[in-house]
């Protein structure tokens, strides 16, 4: 049972690599990525429920369920059966998975390489690195509305993709972990309000609703704590405007970050947005006295801001799993040992 417990359970060493590691190299792009072998298996098993006429809510729960069963106890027993075999393996094991379920260093590149583009002149190229973010028109974007569009999303999916990942790892271990990323993908393939999906990805849209709640609202602190230290930034505004403004935005959770970045970098976010031909929205989020995000130099305060409040994140997971490993080891060593009787020793 304790290598079990041992090969599934948070490591503070373990995250701090990953983590190291997704922010130098990125999130890989290959076939058998755990996260699009989740996505190629959540589509086959789409495709077998509705064959069967499964197309509804229970469709979807039933979908939630064994893409639960197939990954959370597929790979936990990886993890679990590596590290019997060979400890280091293991471990290996470990941070492949902790790694390959991290985005923060990827979404960090993407947005660098949109801004690249936008410096170099090539306008097209920032918009079509833009359209692989957002879902809104991008030919009517100037550079001013990608950087925009690139923030708003950095900002968002340091909730999403990383915090709630690095949340449910503290909490659960790997089979949290994955159980998270089974949802999220569930969510980004299923969760839409369209008559296709509108009930089938009803499950993954509220699951996903759940398991961002929490590390939501802890995004909010951790880009307040983090503005609060960066230069030219206010923490003040940040949690002024993160606390006010996060319902402005859809969804009960990606507000919080978004919100809580337009009022730490003292800029307005989102701006008019073109969907099909159609503006459906001038909204604004942020203090109505501050200018839109627009600048090289306000773009690169986004990028600080968010890989700041991310690293930060992992600070306060690895110190809460030092803290409670310090603490169940000293609570442990003070318990009494006792010792069976003569009579009673089996000891051979």
């Amino acid at each position: 049972m304790a290598r079990v417990i041992g090969a599934l359970a948070p490591d503070p060493v373990i995250l701090a690599l990953a983590v190291l590691v997704d922010l130098a190299l990125g999130d890989p792009v290959y076939r058998a990525h755990p996260v699009r072998l989740i996505g190629a298996t959540l589509q086959s098993l789409e495709r077998m429920l509705r064959r069967l006429g499964a197309d509804g809510y229970a469709g979807g729960i039933v979908l939630f369920m064994l893409l639960a069963v197939i990954w959370v106890g597929g790979l936990s027993a990886l993890a679990v059966g590596s590290f019997r075999a060979n400890v280091w393996l293991g471990w290996a094991v470990h941070l492949f998975l902790l790694y390959s379920f991290l985005a923060l260093g990827d979404l960090l590149h993407h947005g660098l390489r949109i801004e690249r583009a936008i410096v170099q002149g090539d306008l097209a190229g920032a918009r079509a690195r833009i359209g692989q973010l957002v879902g809104r028109d991008t030919d009517r974007m100037d550079a001013a509305a990608c950087r925009r569009a690139a923030v708003e999303s950095m900002s968002e999916n340091l909730t999403d993709g990383f915090t709630s990942a690095v949340f449910w790892y503290l909490v659960g271990g790997i089979p949290g972990l994955v159980l998270f990323k089974v949802v999220s993908t569930m969510d980004s393939m299923v969760g839409y309000k369209t008559p296709l999906y509108l009930r089938f990805g009803w499950c993954g849209a509220r699951l996903d609703d759940v398991m961002n709640f929490v590390p939501a609202r802890m995004t909010f602190l951790l880009l307040v704590v983090t503005a609060a230290v960066m230069p030219g930034c206010s923490s003040t505004g940040a949690f002024r405007i993160g606390l006010t403004q996060h319902a402005v935005l859809p969804g009960p959770n990606s507000g919080w970050s978004e919100a809580t970045a337009a009022g730490a970098l003292k800029r307005r976010l989102v701006g008019p947005i073109w969907m099909s031909g159609r503006q459906v929205t001038e909204l604004w989020v942020g203090d109505l006295a501050d200018p839109p995000l627009g600048t090289h130099g306000d773009f690169l305060r986004g990028v600080v801001l968010v890989a700041a409040s991310g690293i930060l994140a992992v600070v306060v997971a690895c110190l809460t799993l030092v803290f409670l490993g310090n603490g169940l080891q000293v609570m442990t060593s003070s318990w009494p040992v006792t010792h069976p009787p003569a009579a009673l020793d089996f000891r051979l």
